[in-house]
């Protein structure tokens, strides 16, 4: 899709200036209680759109829909009308947002080729926001998973271009957020992609290899450490977890240095579990199929790094990829035994279904060598934050002091701006009571009370030389039953997190 912004000639009056727009669709808004959006206004030169109103064709509830057709006086070959809700004055995010994703898949079995928006603002949100919405909600609107399908499913005539319009004074802020919004749109593409592709093809090679595309497409440095490196590294848990499988692990550093050469980095460490069969804690068999999901947190840091290579952020960025697959077999690692990680620090492997955690410790004892600003690790890590927050809210865990407070904050701010949110759950010594082992330093399980906050804990061992922030994002993933597939998320949360903190 090719998105562009516009703006309406300054010389002609605003309602020629609409009514003289050549597009197969304009998009405007109506509101309930039959009132009109500005723009839908000026094109109602013949009444129309009020009559579509009054005789109830269309009701102006936040994401409802109408396509009139045959409009004279009016270049455009058809009129989106588009709900907005009940205020005209305080258009909501919530009502905006359904009415773009309505209107994206509305427009996507149009027989035109070119779309125009002309929308109004948003109460509380900038022109930056209201543009990334328009973005996401095309893209999704096109996006496919039929990619093994023997017979592909029927392709709609879909839009190719999209117009955006935007007030005189707004065009090159609103040129710079669309290269944003494209930027990341494309990353949550292909996160999705990495998170729907069955385990036989996403393999922890496959990922290396889509971090070495990433690295020749945006010229970033890239390292994939095999086997008997990771041997020489001492990383003895992660190692622990790929025993039972045949598909060779790989430790990946993929990294963004577009700040100044002496300015410590961000580091992203990302849970890279192709498949999780639980191993020898097998799991039970409903469901499992979902299991290939578990590199949500991998495929989220790569679609983060694909972002903001593409907007060629002025900031260092460190992508850390511990991948493997988590399998039974003769050589997996039992409940019981005792594992060294890197750190020192042994772990007595309760449960090989707490397999997350064990790989992340050493990918978070590896990120002390770059002298980080701050490290954020993403998994899909329990299943008891689905019980906390279920599939709405990303679980956020830091340590509680000043410093990790306002990275806490950061990160919470970030998810609120890109509605992609988190909510901040503690941690703390009277959790880590429920860690302790009598054979070693630490156990990989604290029993079913507050699982998600014992495995934050479980990491948080790890993290004592640097600022960290763990985010749990197994309910936000993907999404099962009919709409089963990955969401892109939190790439939104962890790319305008990058963002403010180029400035």
């Amino acid at each position: 899709m090719d998105f562009s912004i516009k703006t309406l000639a300054a010389k002609s009056t605003a309602a020629d200036n609409l009514s003289t727009i050549k597009t197969a669709c304009i998009v405007v808004g109506v509101f309930e209680n039959k009132k009109l959006s500005s723009a839908a206004s000026q094109l109602n030169k013949k009444g129309a759109i009020d009559s579509a109103l009054k005789s109830g064709d269309i009701s102006g509830k936040a994401g409802s829909t109408l396509m009139l057709r045959g409009i004279t006086d009016v270049n455009a070959e058809r009129i989106l009308l588009v709900g907005l809700g009940d205020d005209p004055t305080k258009v909501s995010e919530k009502a905006y947002i359904s009415a773009v994703q309505n209107a994206a898949r509305g427009l996507n079995n149009l027989g035109g080729t070119d779309v125009s928006l002309v929308l109004p603002p948003v109460e509380g949100r900038d022109l930056s926001w209201t543009i990334r919405q328009v973005v996401i909600a095309f893209h999704e609107a096109v996006f496919r998973t039929d990619a093994h399908k023997s017979k592909k499913d029927a392709i709609p005539a879909n839009i190719k271009k999209i117009a955006i319009y935007v007030g005189a004074n707004e065009v090159n802020l609103a040129k710079i957020a669309l290269a944003q919004s494209i930027a990341l749109a494309n990353g949550m593409e292909l996160t999705k992609e990495l998170g729907n592709m069955p385990a036989n093809f996403c393999t922890p090679s496959h990922l290396a290899n889509t971090a070495k595309k990433i690295a020749a497409e945006f010229k970033m440095a890239v390292e994939v450490l095999e086997r008997k490196q990771i041997q020489a590294l001492k990383m003895n848990s992660f190692l622990s977890v790929s025993a039972g499988t045949v598909e060779p692990p790989k430790f990946i550093v993929l990294k963004h240095m577009g700040g100044k050469v002496k300015d410590a980095p961000v580091v992203l460490v990302g849970k890279g579990i192709t498949f999780d069969s639980g191993g020898i804690s097998l799991k039970p068999g409903a469901g499992m199929d979902e299991m290939k999901y578990d590199m949500g947190g991998a495929g989220s840091v790569l679609g983060t790094m694909r972002a903001i290579g593409e907007m060629k952020l002025k900031l260092n960025v460190i992508a850390i990829i511990p991948t493997c697959e988590n399998m039974p077999s003769g050589s997996a690692t039992r409940p019981g035994d005792i594992i060294t990680s890197m750190s020192g620090q042994t772990i007595e492997i309760l449960n090989t279904d707490a397999e997350g955690r064990l790989i992340l410790c050493d990918a978070l004892t590896y990120a002390e060598r770059f002298k980080p600003a701050a490290v954020i690790d993403v998994a899909t890590l329990t299943g008891a934050i689905i019980t906390s927050l279920g599939h709405h809210t990303t679980g956020l865990f830091t340590r509680h002091d000043e410093t990790h407070d306002k990275l806490a904050e950061e990160l919470l701010v970030a998810g609120k701006q890109s509605n992609d949110v988190a909510w901040r759950l503690p941690i703390g010594e009277l959790y880590n009571e429920q860690l302790k082992s009598n054979f070693a330093d630490i156990a990989n399980i604290g029993g079913p009370a507050a699982g998600s906050i014992t495995a934050a804990c479980f990491l948080e061992r790890f993290t004592k030389k640097y600022t960290w922030a763990h985010l749990d994002i197994a309910g936000v993933s993907w999404k099962s039953g009919a709409a089963k597939g990955a969401t892109g998320r939190p790439v939104p949360m962890l790319t305008t997190f990058l963002m403010n903190r180029a400035g």
